[in-house]
């Protein structure tokens, strides 16, 4: 149990990222081993099966079931317009008809002679993936995706809402401790990754959403401001597919929290580089943390120089507190006991001593803080 922790927020300047660019079935992977993409470019593309609509057409042109094959004017197979008659009777002479239109463009997919039904598939939907970051495409899942490989900084938030996008970073605070304010969301960051300071409100979201900004970065948001902006209480859920107009990761916490000096010299240091940005999060089993990731050019470090390790937890690991009474507290390891200590439940755990930023230091249990991966 020398490793009881958290393996949570990494947050770093050098780092070796991989990312599984997946269809959700099986379609065509149009790159290669080897090929070098960009963040917007399309490496995997399928179509899902349109939605199926149904339509009695022996009741709308008042026939028997079993005759309604010889009325179809469209046949099993073929695809049909909307506002398309697909099947019609004529009466007295030819004088009379009646015919049955196509509610929607579509395939005719079945004709029962049974319920007099018309099964009707609309057009298929496409689904395009494309590789998130700029990188090198490292391996192929056949018919399914690839994995894309670059040399990058890294950083995890907390919680994050809204799906994937890019663009260049924009520095708008000054310091981690900083709200943003309305008024330095300006016209010439459309399309860009925003990095604020301790608070993002809901005032300068809509601001961002008028701009056209890509995605915020920020220490922290109010649970308020994010009800108002999904118009909904979130709850346990896995977040990234809000169709909110951007992308908002938040790194510390709901409330006014300032930003991890380490995090936000680093995100502050890229400006004006290509970043990709991920809002998905899932709190429960499985956690998925929302990432920024800003790929780095060739002077700054590649795959071949950045050794992929990590350490573990050792003396002088920068690590977070996960749990009360230090929720939130950023500090280094100084010690760990190699001994069980007992708890005032009772409980015999594995501890270790951290110094905190204001020089203060505690005794915690390993399981309540989670490792910063430097």
């Amino acid at each position: 149990m020398a490793h009881a922790y958290t393996p949570g927020l990494k947050v770093s300047s050098r780092t070796i990222f991989r990312k599984e660019r997946r269809l959700p079935l099986k379609g065509d992977v149009l790159v290669s081993v080897g090929d070098e993409v960009k963040a917007e470019d399309v490496v995997a593309r399928t179509e899902l099966p349109g939605n199926v609509q149904t339509m009695n057409v022996a009741n709308k042109l008042s026939v028997l079931p079993e005759d309604i094959e010889r009325h179809m004017t469209v046949k099993l197979g073929e695809w049909a317009d909307e506002g398309e008659v697909i099947a019609e009777t004529r009466t007295f002479f030819g004088l009379f008809k009646s015919q049955c239109k196509m509610p929607v463009g579509g395939t005719i997919e079945s004709v029962s002679s049974i319920t007099g039904q018309v099964i009707i598939r609309e057009k298929a939907i496409p689904v395009e993936v494309n590789a998130f970051v700029d990188g090198k495409v490292v391996e192929v899942f056949q018919d399914e995706g690839v994995l894309v490989e670059t040399a990058a900084s890294f950083v995890q938030g907390i919680f994050g809402v809204g799906g994937e996008t890019h663009g260049p970073m924009k520095v708008a605070a000054s310091a981690p401790d900083e709200v943003l304010r309305v008024e330095q969301i300006t016209p010439d960051m459309e399309g860009s990754v925003v990095l604020g300071g301790s608070l993002v409100t809901i005032d300068v979201i809509n601001r961002a959403r008028e701009v056209g900004v890509s995605a915020i970065i920020a220490g922290g948001m109010g649970d308020s401001d994010l009800r108002n902006l999904l118009g909904y209480d979130l709850g346990v859920a896995i977040t990234g597919s809000e169709e909110i107009g951007l992308t908002i990761v938040v790194t510390e916490g709901f409330g006014r929290m300032t930003m991890a000096e380490k995090t936000f010299n680093l995100l502050k240091s890229k400006d004006g580089m290509k970043t990709s940005v991920s809002g998905a999060t899932q709190i429960r089993a499985g956690v998925i943390r929302p990432e920024v990731v800003i790929p780095l050019d060739g002077a700054a470090g590649t795959i071949e120089d950045i050794k992929e390790s990590s350490s573990g937890l050792t003396v002088g690991t920068p690590v977070r507190v996960i749990r009360e009474p230090y929720f939130g507290a950023i500090g280094k390891v100084t010690a760990l006991p190699p001994e069980l200590q007992v708890l005032k439940s009772e409980a015999k755990v594995r501890v270790l001593e951290v110094e905190f930023d204001d020089g203060s230091r505690a005794v915690i249990p390993r399981a309540n803080v989670e490792l910063i991966e430097d």
